[in-house]
């Protein structure tokens, strides 16, 4: 059975921007993998860190189960994710375990640094797959078969100096926007947390309407997520797009990107 991991920072953003995608993949077959590096520590005006950690622990469990996807803790409290080994040793521990064909993750160039950071930890533990001579925290054995990496739109869906995004492929989620928006319902001690920090209203509203904008950018579909190719270099033997192939017949390729892809890596 094939296997897709999503390795993301706190925990609700699987459910934001990944939980349709890995939800039509469940559909087909696929086996669906979640973990959320951070604790959650910091997303509360009303408890204390341990007690939110604690909490929100609880429900990313609840989340995942919904999901059906298999569950792995976190490694580090909020706003202390950063480049290092120790945690890529303990990343690339679960992309052995799980051992993927797709990994899911930020973008590279997001509104927060644990995203950022989240996403770069995510790619080198999904490049140093293969590799036997890098120990991992706990010790696994390396596979060899081939991976690719996925980067969700950013938050906002522009980068951090507000420039626009658009994704390569857009992945219609509207058939499993209710079961994703249930999943997203179990994180609800954020409600006053994004209220309060991002002003986010309600944050199952606003997950409504950003599956709705990115629906917009793909020119077809009512609720979307959007993705973003990695280079193959390093995880593939050659250039795969085994997200494309999955989804056949529910997602789009952005033409306009693809394109625009194609000049500058033509030079």
């Amino acid at each position: 059975m094939p296997v897709a991991l999503a390795v993301f920072a706190h925990p609700d953003d699987i459910e934001f921007v990944a939980a349709g995608t890995l939800l039509l993949l469940q559909e087909r077959g696929w086996d669906i993998h979640y973990m959320n590096l951070c604790t959650g520590n910091g997303g509360s005006v009303q408890m204390d860190g341990p007690t939110t950690a604690r909490t929100r622990l609880a429900e990313a469990q609840e989340a995942a189960r919904i999901l059906g996807a298999t569950f792995y803790p976190p490694i580090v409290d909020d706003l202390e994710v950063t480049y290092r080994v120790d945690l890529l040793r303990k990343v690339a521990a679960v992309v052995r375990q799980a051992k993927p064909s797709i990994v899911l993750t930020h973008s590279p160039s997001d509104y927060m640094e644990d995203h950022m950071q989240t996403s770069r930890l995510a790619a080198t533990a999904a490049f140093s797959h293969a590799i036997q001579n890098f120990v991992t925290d706990p010790p696994t054995d390396a596979f060899g078969h081939d991976v690719t990496v996925y980067h969700a739109m950013p938050h906002g869906l522009c980068d951090p100096l507000r420039k626009q995004m658009r994704a390569g492929l857009y992945v219609d989620t509207s058939k499993v926007h209710a079961r994703k928006r249930e999943s997203l319902a179990a994180h609800a001690s954020q409600k006053d947390w994004l209220d309060v920090s991002q002003g986010m209203d309600s944050y199952l509203v606003s997950m409504d309407e950003s599956s709705r904008a990115v629906g917009r950018l793909s020119g077809i579909y009512e609720f979307a997520e959007g993705w973003r190719r990695h280079l193959h270099l390093g995880f593939s033997t050659t250039e795969i797009d085994p997200l494309r192939e999955a989804l056949d017949g529910c997602c789009t390729v952005d033409e306009v990107y693809e394109r625009e892809l194609r000049c500058v890596t033509s030079g």
